[in-house]
């Protein structure tokens, strides 16, 4: 008796591998819950890291035009952006919210004009942040200038309050900051909106 074997074909069949069409719903169905849950957590880091970068941002344009007013032995300006290339928060002088400049101010007048008095530092506006600046009993003028010994003013103010907020809420928001400049000079920063600099 004569027996053939095959060779080339198992007996046993082999199972195909991989995820079936309904498997992959279910696990995509699963991330999106998850996804949607963890959204609403992830705008306010969102806020609180733009406003962050917003204040970071005016501190260091303050220390910035410190300096320079001292380097130079003359005043210094730091003016409030108007309106104006899709920035739309700064109608009032006392909102800085499309950003800010920095110039030497060679003749006083508090406005920048002649080649003496080019722009040393720009700043836009960190978007989706409002920013607005307050000193006790004055209008605000919408510039800051640093004399030569490195003290700020506004309008004969030398205390003043930044804060700033995400868009569309307000400076009681927890992702709202505070900076402070005090009569010498001295900036500090806070980490609420509705903190008092005093």
């Amino acid at each position: 008796m004569i027996h053939f074997m095959n060779y080339g074909h198992s007996s046993l069949q082999r199972r195909a591998s991989g995820f079936t069409a309904i498997e992959l719903l279910v696990v995509i169905a699963i991330v999106a819950v998850l996804a949607s849950l963890a959204a609403p957590s992830f705008k306010g880091l969102m806020e609180r890291w733009r406003v962050r970068s917003a204040v970071e941002d005016l501190q260091s344009t303050l220390y910035f035009a410190r300096s320079e007013a001292i380097r130079r032995a003359g005043d210094v300006v730091i003016v409030k952006k108007a309106n104006g290339n899709d920035c739309t928060t700064a109608s009032a002088d006392a909102q800085w919210g499309c950003g800010w400049l920095v110039f030497p101010d060679v003749n006083r007048d508090g406005s920048q004009s002649g080649d003496a008095e080019t722009t040393l530092r720009q700043t836009n506006a960190s978007p989706r942040t409002e920013i607005e600046v307050s000193a006790a009993g004055t209008t605000m003028t919408g510039k800051i200038r640093v004399d030569r010994w490195g003290s700020f003013s506004n309008n004969g103010a030398s205390a003043l309050t930044f804060r700033a907020w995400p868009q569309g809420s307000s400076s009681s928001n927890s992702a709202a900051q505070t900076l402070c400049i005090q009569a010498g000079g001295l900036i500090r920063r806070l980490n609420s909106g509705t903190a008092s600099c005093s």
